[in-house]
């Protein structure tokens, strides 16, 4: 089969209500840019009836086809899985809640024609984020600017178009704590970013809530940078220093104006300081033992469970063993 001038990759976690209108909104807008594609769907465990309206879907429409992950592997891997699976020139990477507009897809295409293999789409602003999250994000990108190894353009994030070049550069990265923004920083390539507001979310919630946005911030730094590690040495040799400083203090006190009575309360606290700042950095090890764990296991990202789609019907018939 050939392969079409652009692949949309869309992974989806009970987005139901969301797929028939994003479905009619994709046509539309690619119908209009005079090319061929493909959407390829990333199903991440869905418990809603996406699954079924995905059958409806590939069954509708030949350009559509579907992965069905064994369980909910998380979006990280879901984008993994979809880019897999995508045959296109260039790949576009969407959700499926319409938070990002179709309809810019036009605009990407038209800056990879210019010969950008990385096009980015950058949000005018988080009006539809709460305060308290955009605050956190801001924090988080700030100590990620300052301290890791990527450049993160501001307001960039998943909603992207990639060159194959790219695509392929993102294929060699199999990383289990996978944080992409970062790999797409890291691949480098000609890079350009463009504009679009962030719709409402069309019906249902985000499942993004504040544990797995932690989890998702922790895998950003310490998959691009070391620091965390770092900055324990000089937490020490602060600590000592001030070691240093107070026993030289109480020696020359107790010099000149002899013994007193020892203070119980401030040995208690000392020691429950100490030991707070001790766990934190063997926590910080902890962290990135963890994940060296987890990558030297060596289990695939993700497994499917069910092939959805013309396309992949005929891939299945020419290969046997899939």
């Amino acid at each position: 089969m050939n392969s079409p001038d652009v692949s949309l990759v869309i992974p989806l976690f009970n987005e139901a209500q969301n797929l028939r209108p994003l479905a009619a909104r994709i046509e539309a807008a690619l119908g209009a840019c005079d090319v061929s594609y493909e959407a390829v769907f990333v199903d991440d465990g869905s418990a809603d009836e996406s699954l079924d309206i995905l059958r409806d879907l590939c069954t509708e429409e030949p350009r559509f086809c579907a992965l069905s992950l064994s369980r909910n592997f998380g979006k990280e891997v879901a984008i993994a899985a979809g880019l897999d699976h995508a045959k296109g020139r260039a790949v576009v990477i969407m959700d499926a809640d319409l938070q990002h507009p179709p309809e810019v897809i036009a605009k990407f295409i038209e800056k990879w024609r210019e010969g950008y293999k990385n096009v980015y789409g950058q949000r005018i602003d988080r009006a539809t984020d709460p305060k308290l999250r955009v605050a956190l994000t801001g924090v988080f990108y700030h100590l990620l600017e300052k301290f890791g190894d990527v450049r993160l353009p501001p307001g960039a994030g998943d909603f992207r178009l990639l060159d194959r070049q790219a695509v392929d550069a993102l294929l060699t990265m199999r990383e289990r704590a996978r944080f992409n923004k970062g790999l797409f920083a890291w691949i480098g390539f000609k890079s350009i970013g463009v504009p679009f507001d962030v719709d409402e979310r069309a019906a249902g919630r985000s499942t993004f809530n504040f544990a797995r946005l932690t989890r998702f911030a922790l895998d950003g730094l310490m998959s691009f940078s070391s620091i965390p590690l770092k900055v324990w040495t000089y937490v020490g040799l602060l600590i000592s220093a001030f070691a240093l400083a107070m026993a030289g203090y109480y020696w020359a006190r107790t010099m000149l104006f002899g013994v007193d009575t020892p203070g119980f309360p401030t040995l208690v606290v000392s020691i429950a300081f100490f030991s707070g700042i001790q766990l934190i950095s063997l926590g910080v090890i902890g962290e990135y033992v963890a994940r060296i764990f987890n990558e030297v296991k060596g289990r695939p990202l993700y497994l499917v469970a069910e092939r959805l789609g013309a396309r992949e019907a005929k891939a299945k018939a020419s290969d046997p063993s899939q």
